[in-house]
């Protein structure tokens, strides 16, 4: 990595200045020049080349640099959120490039920090995952690297089934620490590390879990008492997992949080940061020379995918829009009331509240609440949204209709859990034999097969005994049981339990 340039560090003051003097307001941002290949690995890393070694981001390393290398795609800008933020930018890139990522880092850098659901986030994350990194390979230099990345695997594949908003609100479990050896109470004491496996034997140790186990049985029928939608926290508590197996889950899924806000808000994040980089560009930063070049790649990134979802193009056009609503007054009841569509349309009450309603939003907004407020159907009209579907018939993606509706509905769904499937814990003693019983939340779309059978042999991997699912699939409720060796499912009749 490499320091600014003279040039380049000009114009970053110059910018930052004029970020701040436009009310954005953000940690210290480091800016540094890397390499294309540096930029593919950080990226691969989601950001953090501090992280652990895995199979995983070098496989995404080899998409990312054969997509560069190929002209396929371009990574421009990279930010991380951190207190102070780093942002990486690309050597090679032109002068107004390097500009206008700068000022949309600025935005995002803002939005990091005053952001809700950020609130939450570890913002010293660059040393956590650093030390994530340093226990894994303490691990894999103790067990073996197929152990520990097989075992590592197996949590990856369950990282998605989490709480993202539990953090936010007090749960009912609270995931137990690795304990100390003079901690177990089944545990004999022991000074060195090495000792351990000969004063507690590992066929002891397993019994006696196994019996504590059953006594957490006896104490509570079924457990939890409530559906529990953090499955990895119940799984942290519960599950009889070694002390370096609980520690690698523990690492997982504190990242999987870490990294959680920002799928929450990507459209707003986007959004917020386009809206700026866009303002701060055109009105003060870009010369006369550089303002072709800039409409061109502006337009690239924010232009609407014609048969997909753009949530900078969505975000900004969003932000606009409120902020031109909030400056004409058409908000309100005495605007949602009004039934007259020329005085709508000419509406004006020179209110001049543009600029504190979208900070405001940026605040306090995730997508989902993003969309389901701020999203009308005039802007669906303005912006020509629609919602598509593939034909069969022609081999071809093809409007299936325009209603206002079905168009909010659509990206609600999409955006709500990233669109992925709700699951949550029903009974971690199903039937009374110390199985695991899920249920998936059915809001319309059913499990594919694939995922769902992969997924419940992982499951078992770490729960060590046979694991069920409760879903609906064709319309009928249907109950998936892997218990180690095959899969079996048989319809639910009125004595299982409901899948919620």
């Amino acid at each position: 990595m490499a320091n600014l340039t003279p040039e380049l560090e000009a114009e970053r003051k110059k910018i930052l200045a004029i970020a701040q003097e436009h009310g954005l307001d953000f940690y210290e941002v480091i800016f540094e020049m890397i390499t294309y290949d540096q930029m593919s690995q950080f990226a691969a890393y989601g950001g953090f080349p501090v992280r652990y070694p895995h199979w995983k981001f070098g496989m995404e390393y080899e998409h990312l640099s054969k997509s560069y290398e190929y002209g396929l795609s371009k990574i421009y800008e990279m930010v991380i959120n951190t207190n102070p933020v780093y942002a990486y930018l690309m050597e090679g890139n032109a002068m107004m490039d390097q500009k206008l990522v700068m000022a949309h880092v600025y935005g995002h850098a803002d939005f990091f920090k005053h952001n809700v659901w950020f609130s939450q986030t570890n913002r010293k994350m660059m040393d956590a995952m650093a030390n994530h990194a340093t226990r894994i390979r303490r691990y894999v230099d103790r067990y073996g690297q197929d152990v520990v990345e097989d075992f590592i695997d197996k949590c990856l594949s369950l990282e998605n089934l989490i709480d993202r908003h539990s953090v936010y609100t007090p749960t009912s479990i609270v995931p137990k620490e690795p304990a100390a050896p003079q901690d177990r109470p089944f545990m004999f004491k022991y000074e060195r590390e090495y000792m351990r496996d000969y004063i507690n034997p590992p066929e002891f140790v397993k019994e006696q879990r196994q019996k504590a186990a059953e006594e957490q049985v006896k104490r509570s029928a079924r457990f939890p008492l409530q559906a529990e939608r953090d499955v990895l926290k119940f799984l942290l508590s519960y599950a009889p997992l070694d002390d370096w197996q609980q520690d690698i889950l523990s690492i997982i899924r504190d990242e999987a949080y870490y990294f959680a806000p920002q799928g929450m808000t990507k459209t707003m994040n986007e959004g917020w940061a386009s809206y700026w980089h866009s303002k701060l560009m055109t009105q003060r930063i870009l010369n006369d020379s550089e303002i072709i070049d800039f409409a061109d790649h502006h337009s690239g990134t924010v232009a609407m995918a014609p048969q997909g979802y753009n949530p900078y193009k969505v975000g900004i056009e969003l932000f606009r829009d409120i902020e031109e609503r909030w400056n004409k007054g058409q908000f309100g009841r005495e605007w949602q009331e009004c039934d007259d569509v020329r005085e709508k349309k000419n509406w004006d009450r020179k209110t001049n509240l543009g600029r504190d309603k979208i900070f405001e939003v940026r605040k306090i907004y995730n997508d989902v609440t993003f969309i389901d407020e701020f999203l009308t159907e005039e802007f669906c009209v303005k912006n020509k949204f629609f919602v598509y579907k593939f034909n069969k018939r022609t081999n071809q993606f093809e409007v299936d209709t325009r209603d206002f509706k079905a168009i909010k509905a659509k990206l609600l769904f999409q955006l709500t859990n990233f669109g992925q499937p709700i699951i949550k814990v029903l009974d971690g003693n199903f039937e009374n034999r110390n199985e695991l019983l899920l249920g998936h939340v059915w809001e319309g779309v059913d499990m594919q097969p694939d995922y769902l059978n992969e997924t419940m042999k992982n499951l078992f991997a770490v729960w060590k005994r046979p694991v069920s699912l409760a879903t609906v699939m064709d319309g009928e409720g249907h109950l998936y049981r892997f218990d180690g060796e095959k899969m079996s499912h048989q319809k639910m009749n009125e004595e299982k339990p409901p899948t919620t």
